[in-house]
């Protein structure tokens, strides 16, 4: 197949680094610095750390190319790119499914998001001072997410930061911002390993994360490592399409996704070199305390070493730009799909998309304790935002997975498959592997994660 020619005023990445940054920004969010570390927690440690980079390696790192391949070779959106691959077909739906599960997900990413603003704020200002319990920093969440005004303030925050960076484009609204949060991002995380590895005690908190124990390997520890594999490289979702789209027939997709794969993976076991020391610094604390992990444990663990103000402070600014390089790949995919298909000016994409998703994310700011409406709903008693999650978050970017995997490894022939993954590469012996992974193993995996997860669901 051709490349699509027909966009030919579409913006480009100005250089390989700006697509490693942006990409690696949109792959580096909340999932690495918050749900990695209390996944690890609750999977034994060092054992679950060294399956999850196997799985990136074989699972990851291939769907990852087969993504930015697909977007490079017709230079459109994940619903243009589908088409544009298999014209007048309904694999074309593939690339809708992404951009809906892009579009959902940001609307409740973007509350989480809101919580890291507002505990950046807390965290400047004192207000964890002398909480040193759990139990009351507990309570200091439950007010704030029980407050309406305070959750849909920092939500309206946070979706405008969003849409003022992707409002100025590729080159001037995603490739600026990424050049300048990505390397504080970096910056911060490595200043905040050697605060937690220097800790008295923390060398128990570095031998659990470090040192493996498969005597607590089940079946269940793969599945984790898997999907969250899967899910930290914002797979499935069109944002890996939509950023391929923008780079240039020259660049090389085997390095480039390396490159990326490489950059979030360090960064979220980075972030298990912050947590891990200190929870065990200060003892008592569990490594399995789960989603509160963050903003219940961590400021309460904070207030009780030296300097731990300062510390949670950088901790949390830290949480919300990683927050804030996925959102705009989550945005950029609605934008893209709204600029290629329906000739809409950029303005008015970022305006409308910005806009609904925030309303669309008003049920979960307020499931989470802010309303008690919802919760009265028999389906929703798990809670909204949990329940998004659940079908977007997991379900769709799965099904999404799965089916890309199928369409390049099983509609495109081998021939345009590996013409549009190998083009430009300096490693074309590379290519029939990467094939063969994409054709039986990577679908056969996401299969496994896909039928786990509608056995959840029904039982």
């Amino acid at each position: 197949m051709e490349p699509n020619t027909g966009n030919l005023r579409r913006e480009t990445w100005g250089s390989r680094t700006a697509f490693v940054l942006a990409a690696a920004g949109s792959a580096i969010g909340l999932g690495n610095i918050w749900r990695f570390p209390y996944l690890t927690g609750q999977n034994g440690g060092a054992a679950f750390v060294l399956i999850y980079l196997f799985i990136v390696l074989l699972i990851g790192l291939p769907v990852m190319m087969a993504e930015v391949s697909l977007g490079r070779r017709t230079r459109r959106n994940p619903v243009g790119a589908f088409e544009g691959a298999a014209p007048n077909s309904a694999w074309r739906n593939v690339g809708v499914l992404g951009v809906i599960t892009g579009f959902a997900i940001l609307s409740y990413y973007s509350v989480v998001a809101g919580w890291t603003l507002a505990y950046t704020l807390k965290a400047v200002t004192g207000a964890f001072t002398h909480l040193t319990d759990p139990g009351e920093t507990g309570r200091l969440f439950e007010h704030f997410v029980g407050d309406p005004q305070s959750v849909l303030t920092y939500h309206a925050l946070f979706m405008a930061l969003t849409v003022a960076v992707v409002m100025g484009g590729v080159r001037r609204g995603i490739e600026r911002w990424t050049f300048i949060l990505m390397p504080i991002l970096f910056l911060m995380l490595i200043l905040l390993v050697l605060r937690a590895v220097t800790l008295e005690g923390a060398g128990q908190g570095i031998a659990f994360y470090l040192k493996p124990d498969f005597s607590k390997v089940t079946t269940a520890t793969f599945l984790a490592a898997l999907g969250q594999a899967f899910f930290s490289l914002s797979l499935g979702m069109g944002a890996m399409i939509t950023y391929g789209s923008y780079l240039s027939q020259s660049e090389d997709v085997v390095f480039t996704t390396a490159a990326v794969s490489l950059f979030d993976t360090v960064i979220a076991l980075l972030a298990g070199l912050v947590i891990f020391p200190a929870l065990f610094s200060v003892g008592g604390a569990e490594p399995t305390a789960g989603p509160k992990l963050v903003f219940v444990v961590l400021p309460a663990i904070f207030q009780r070493i030296p300097f731990g103000g300062l510390f949670g402070g950088v901790f949390f600014v830290l949480l919300a730009v990683a927050a804030l390089t996925s959102a705009i790949s989550l945005l950029e995919v609605c934008v893209a799909y709204m600029t290629d298909e329906k000739g809409w000016t950029r303005h008015k994409a970022c305006f409308l998309a910005g806009g609904v998703a925030f309303i669309l994310g008003i049920p979960a700011a307020l499931s989470t304790g802010a309303s008690t409406f919802l919760s009265s709903i028999p389906l929703l008693q798990m809670g909204f935002l949990d329940l998004m999650d659940m079908l977007f978050g997991n379900v769709a970017l799965t099904v999404g997975g799965f089916l890309l995997c199928v369409f390049v490894g099983w509609r495109w022939s081998p021939e345009e498959a590996l013409a549009a993954v190998m083009e430009g590469s300096a490693y074309p012996s590379l290519g029939r592997p990467w094939f063969l992974l994409i054709r039986y193993l990577c679908p056969l995996a996401i299969g496994t994660i896909l039928l786990h997860l509608l056995m959840k669901l029904l039982v």
